[in-house]
């Protein structure tokens, strides 16, 4: 249900007491205001510096109180049918006589048709309040009430606005995750700068955007500029990913099938699990999101999951998007290390991914299985879960052509198959840093860089794959089980056959 229909229902069902956690009072005011209207009830709102002021008509006297105390009493004898708002109500029950003033009014209220809402930003309901209080969320603007604030805009006297149609829905996409407050400002910045509002200034929105998002602190907005083509490799994850590309479409919506929700990426490091996710962002041109895991956790009970919720739900306003959540393992570690911090985290977002409506699709990287919890393991919690082993030699020829050709060289100037046989046993991340230390070698003795300065740095390099032998092994234990799928081949066998085999399969270690 929208906002107002679900307060409606509340008021219809005598809950006398409703908290709104938001910074868009006005918003807020306005979707209450139309509600009352729409059912004939009186509306009255109060605030500590300007008291009560009748919002509908039909209120000749108001009612005194100058403080919360006196708000409260006047509220208690209040004679006719009437919803109150009080405005920043939060900041005033922090002491106990304010708390049990409005625990004794609630009380006496559910047998009348008199209802409280209190519109704050406070992330705690006072413990003694809880039993009484119904917490109601109040989303984010949704594209329609984007289309809402613009045509507000064009209304403004000197306003020029001439987007073209794709330009209306691409200004809208890049306006969500912002309040409306802050939509009616960038909007009115562009009006101002440039004395029109037209296609040029999306990016002036999406920069808007991203700066807040990165003041939320959990949340990094990333450009979406990988491509498949920036992917070595990764045959089976490219073709799970392609089948669903227009999953996210109304013709999918009208063939009713299900929007996906989401994979697990496992991998020593460098494998490619970062620019695996960056890719998905880039192939179905959506807005990519970083979950800063460890800006969520707090010492103060209840902050951890507050923030968690806060994130979430800003990402949902910007859907469809790519949630990225970056080495998984290190942020939901059993134990009570963190006073259960992690473990409620964590069940704040598997409730998220199982009950989400919006199309927010997740991408979580981990380099160690063991250290997950088995929730996130456990079939359905994810889509699929892949594993992105060492690169096989077809795939290591894919990933010195992509980083050549990222580097403007021409494939053709280097020996790519001897480049390819001499990595063995090296990840991505590997074979880029020897690309760029060749290039060292060749830019200090002011020439083009070789094939022979490539393998001059792959043999200083000790590969990942001898350090971290034992974790590899523990993910191909999971892949021969069946648990997980590779990234890279159709079948188990296929997997177990290239990297599994002790008698197929050799470290290449240069000294």
């Amino acid at each position: 249900m929208d906002f107002d229909q679900e307060l409606e229902v509340l008021l219809k069902a005598r809950f006398a007491l409703v908290f709104v956690k938001t910074t868009e009072e006005s918003r807020v005011l306005d979707q209450i205001r139309k509600m009352c209207a729409r059912t004939e009830r009186s509306l009255l709102t109060w605030d500590i510096a300007d008291g009560f002021e009748a919002f509908t008509g039909g209120i000749k006297t108001l009612p005194a109180g100058p403080s919360a105390v006196a708000a409260l009493e006047a509220i208690e004898k209040w004679a006719f049918d009437s919803l109150f708002v009080l405005k920043d109500f939060d900041d005033c029950w922090s002491t106990a006589q304010i708390r049990r003033k409005l625990k004794n009014v609630v009380s006496k209220l559910r047998q009348t048709r008199k209802s409280i809402v209190i519109i704050g930003s406070t992330n705690q309901i006072p413990e003694q309040l809880k039993d009484d209080v119904f917490l109601v969320d109040f989303s984010l603007p949704a594209a329609a009430d984007i289309e809402q604030v613009l045509r507000g805009m064009s209304q403004v006297p000197g306003a020029s606005i001439r987007l073209s149609e794709r330009g209306r829905e691409k200004l809208v996409r890049a306006a969500l995750g912002l309040s409306a407050a802050q939509a009616t400002r960038v909007f009115s910045k562009a009006l101002v700068c440039d004395g029109v509002l037209d296609d040029r200034h999306i990016e002036m929105v999406t920069e808007e955007k991203r700066q807040v998002i990165r003041e939320s602190q959990s949340l990094e907005f990333l450009p979406v500029s990988e491509t498949v083509d920036d992917l070595g490799g990764f045959d089976m994850l490219k073709e799970w990913l392609g089948l669903r590309e227009r999953a996210f479409t109304e013709d999918a919506k009208k063939y009713m099938l299900p929007v996906p929700k989401g994979i697990l990426l496992l991998g020593i490091p460098g494998t490619g699990k970062g620019l695996a996710a960056k890719t998905i962002g880039g192939a179905w041109h959506m807005p990519i999101l970083r979950l800063d895991i460890g800006s969520l956790f707090s010492n103060l009970v209840g902050e951890t999951e507050e923030h968690t919720r806060k994130a979430l739900h800003l990402a949902e306003a910007i859907s469809p998007c790519v949630l990225w959540i970056d080495e998984l393992e290190k942020a939901f570690t059993p134990g009570d290390i963190d006073r259960g911090a992690s473990r409620r985290a964590l069940s704040t977002v598997l409730t998220w991914m199982q009950e989400k409506q919006k199309p927010c699709f997740v991408v979580a990287t981990a380099n160690d299985a063991h250290a997950l919890p088995a929730e996130l393991l456990r079939r359905g919690t994810f889509d699929e879960i892949f594993f992105l082993d060492l690169p096989t030699i077809k795939e290591r020829r894919e990933i010195f052509a992509v980083h050549l050709t990222k580097r403007k060289r021409l494939i053709r100037d280097f020996d790519i198959d001897q480049l390819a046989d001499s990595s063995e046993g090296y990840v991505g991340a590997e074979i880029e840093q020897a690309i760029i230390s060749g290039m060292y070698i060749g830019f200090d003795q002011r020439r083009e860089f070789t094939t022979a300065d490539v393998l001059a740095a792959l043999h200083r390099q000790i590969p990942l794959s001898v350090s971290q032998s034992d974790s590899i092994e523990e993910l191909r234990k999971l892949l021969i089980d069946g648990k997980i799928q590779s990234a890279s081949f159709r079948e188990t066998a296929e997997a177990q056959d290239a990297f599994v085999n002790p008698t197929k399969r050799r470290i290449h270690l240069l000294s």
